[in-house]
């Protein structure tokens, strides 16, 4: 009976210890956790300083490449040699062509949507002046010009579009 009181006397001491034990143990898990937490949050938040200046930047460029390729600015900016139609097709398709090239590292910097759109706008763009160039093949390189000057006063160009999805994007980084 004595060993059974002393047994007792044992857990008595006992359970306290393994309760403080337990309650310390949780408290500590969480604890860490908690630091866990925040420490990636100031790395995140570090990162995100150093980040936000060059993805800002890309968009800018990427902004600029637009409204290179916009075909009212285009058409304005590069103007034929000769009256061949398809040296001028070919010239206008080689500045676009040479323009994205330039700028294709930007896409790391970007959401795949908004790459996605900048590329189908330049796309879309060449072959806009494939087609106004198959429109006007019995006339010169300024008659596909006016044409295609003509054509773009009136509605939105692929680079409007994309440009307009850009305004959008850069407005959600605040």
């Amino acid at each position: 009976m004595e060993d059974i009181s002393q047994i007792l006397n044992y857990v008595a001491y006992l359970l306290p210890a393994i309760v403080v034990g337990i309650i310390a143990y949780y408290f500590f898990k969480g604890h860490s956790a908690n630091e866990e937490g925040r420490r990636r949050y100031l790395i995140q938040k570090e990162a995100q300083n150093k980040v936000l200046p060059m993805r800002l930047q890309a968009y800018e460029r990427i902004t600029l490449l637009m409204e290179r390729l916009d075909p009212n600015k285009l058409l304005i900016r590069v103007k034929p040699f000769s009256d061949d139609i398809e040296k001028y097709e070919t010239l206008l398709i080689n500045n676009i062509e040479q323009e994205f090239e330039h700028n294709v590292a930007q896409q790391i910097y970007v959401t795949p949507e908004c790459w996605n759109l900048v590329n189908a706008a330049k796309n879309a763009t060449i072959h806009i002046i494939r087609q106004a160039a198959m429109h006007e093949k019995d006339n010169g390189a300024d008659q596909m010009r006016e044409y295609l000057l003509r054509n773009f006063m009136e509605e939105i160009t692929p680079s409007q579009k994309a440009l307009a999805y850009i305004k959008k994007e850069v407005g959600e980084l605040f």
